[in-house]
């Protein structure tokens, strides 16, 4: 089965021809916001950081700003950067050009100010989106996709319906060679034995298990049980009892398949079938790894309604909870509650999600894409010290 996609110089392929707009430090995110607002198909990636970070944590912000320029789905890249702070904008451009030609940088201190910097950068993002209306689609094998598997805001519906649904689409991908991620590492919690029985191997597995213990161990050290503080006020209130069934029916999200790799948070999944990415359960930090891991496109369950899009991809919301989706619907692409119903199966709300996803591949906007839901957020792993 084939997709049509837009083909980068990397080799990678795309869902989306889109224009990064990237701030190396929070300065510079009112220049950044500007001129995206100015050019229809340009995404502001702006956030707080990009200066006072520890070392391994502004290594990990530069890996995530890069993987966001050289995303599949992006066709060009513009960085802004102040001048003073400690993510080069130079630097940084000059790693995004290694995988694109569509890049260029500005360094506001040397332009000459807001006004100036916004009106260079619309320029350049003018001719940026010129060159990339004149790129095509082309035709290649589902194979080449690479899609997120995640949920928010759940309740009592998204363990046993939304999240099933999900995992037939995700059986269906990995038969035909493509790739899923996911992540939410503490919301994995008492789901061990299911994801020991998905590994494809102990040292798959042990790298999972290593993360869980470390994320339940710091909480620990904050004198916070996560298996007594989880699952979240709003989980409980929507019919969920404990961290445990959270954890199951999250993990069912990737149905019967195996799990063949675990990597960490920044780096790329290169292996067909489910990857494990280690990211926090925060959703724009989640959405975050999982699309610097090669995400196209993200499938987000949700039975308490969460409104949340993603600058790099296409999210795609699914609910199976029909209270929700009548008070929400503008905001959901997917309405599974057949399944509880016994309207529909888990099989068939699969199948539908599956062709659903081939469409936004090809073009269709999601929900979240047509409300402007551009969300983005840098993942800090260190305190604030200066």
């Amino acid at each position: 089965m084939n997709v049509a996609l837009f083909q980068r110089e990397d080799g990678r392929y795309g869902v989306r021809n889109r224009i990064a707009v990237i701030a190396t430090v929070a300065c510079v995110n009112h220049v950044v916001e500007q001129i995206a607002a100015e050019v229809p198909g340009a995404d502001a990636y702006t956030h707080a950081y990009g200066c006072d970070q520890l070392g391994f944590d502004r290594a990990l912000s530069e890996q995530s700003l890069l993987e966001m320029g050289i995303h599949p789905n992006q066709g060009a890249a513009l960085v802004i950067g102040l001048g003073c702070e400690e993510i080069d904008a130079a630097r940084l451009c000059g790693k995004i050009r290694q995988s694109r030609s569509l890049a260029e940088y500005l360094i506001m201190q040397e332009v000459g100010g807001t006004a100036t910097t916004i009106a260079r950068g619309v320029e350049i993002c003018k001719e940026f989106a010129a060159k990339l209306r004149q790129q095509q689609r082309v035709s290649v094998d589902v194979s080449n996709l690479t899609v997120a598997v995640e949920c928010g805001g759940s309740d009592f519906s998204s363990g046993i319906a939304a999240n099933p649904a999900v995992g037939v689409f995700t059986e269906k991908l990995t038969k035909a060679g493509g790739k899923v991620v996911f992540g939410e590492t503490a919301e994995l919690m008492g789901a061990e034995d299911v994801l020991y029985q998905r590994s494809i191997s102990r040292e798959v597995y042990e790298t999972i298990e290593a993360a869980i213990r470390r994320v339940e161990d710091t909480a620990l050290f904050y004198k916070e049980d996560l298996r007594g503080t989880q699952p979240s006020p709003g989980n409980i209130a929507g019919g969920l009892s404990t961290i445990e069934e959270k954890s199951l029916g999250g993990v069912c999200k990737i149905g019967q398949a195996r799990i063949v790799d675990a990597i960490a948070f920044g780096q790329r999944a290169t292996k067909p079938g489910v990857t494990y990415v280690d990211t926090p359960g925060n959703d724009l930090a989640c959405t975050l790894g999982l699309c610097a891991a090669g995400a196209q496109i993200v499938i987000f369950t949700t039975g308490r309604g969460t409104p949340m899009g993603f600058a790099a991809a296409p999210v795609f919301k699914v609910t199976a909870n029909h209270g929700v989706y009548r008070r929400m619907q503008e905001n959901f692409d997917l309405d599974v509650s057949g399944i509880l119903e016994r309207k529909t199966s888990v099989l068939e709300e699969g199948e539908k999600l599956w062709q659903e996803i081939l469409q936004v591949a090809e073009g269709k906007e999601t929900a979240a894409e047509k409300l402007g839901h551009r969300e983005f957020s840098l993942y800090r792993i260190s305190p604030i010290l200066t």
